[in-house]
């Protein structure tokens, strides 16, 4: 995509997880006996799109990823939060399925779906909420969970960010060092 990434671990959890997203993508391909690039594939995209409860979330992101915007001819969901069709198949990503992984948390999976959708349309959430859901993703996919104190004591510390410290931080200690005076 070549987005800067607030830390290397970061962007290699992204990297991984579009690999996924793209493996998903390509079985559920070979699946329907469906061609990359063709016609198909575009009307596989809109029906996965279309019904995204009968998805795996990785699929439904990866169709998401591969649609254009009929109303403002961005990648769709990727489009300014005007574009209702935008906003609205961004929503729909939150309507795929979600398995937690073997010997994970409960949640975990949820979890790195929401993070991964703030990480991956950031311009979509305030600062704040990016620099959260950013820091934490790497630990989600290695399976982690924070517990609910964890994740409030986080976001409390978070919360005493200024926007632009948000942007400048690549760890939590990053943000305790920043937040340990106030």
């Amino acid at each position: 995509m070549g987005r800067v990434w607030r830390s290397p671990e970061l962007a290699r959890t992204i990297e991984s997880i579009e690999a996924e997203l793209d493996q998903a993508w390509a079985a559920l391909l070979a699946e329907r006996g469906v061609a990359a690039g063709s016609a198909e594939e575009t009307a596989l995209g809109w029906l996965v799109v279309d019904n995204p409860a009968e998805h795996d979330w990785r699929i439904v992101d990866a169709a998401i990823d591969r649609l254009p915007c009929t109303d403002c001819g961005s990648a769709l969901a990727r489009g300014p939060a005007t574009c209702h069709r935008c906003t609205y198949h961004h929503g729909v990503r939150f309507a795929g399925r979600e398995v937690d992984r073997p010997e994970v948390p409960p949640g975990n999976e949820h979890a790195i779906r929401v993070a991964c959708a703030v990480a991956r349309t950031r311009d979509r959430y305030s600062p704040r909420a990016r620099v959260g859901y950013e820091l934490v993703l790497p630990d989600l996919v290695a399976g982690t969970l924070p517990t609910t104190r964890q994740a409030q004591a986080g976001k409390a510390l978070i919360n005493k960010l200024t926007p632009d410290e948000c942007d400048q931080v690549a760890t939590f200690a990053d943000v305790e060092r920043l937040t340990g005076d106030r």
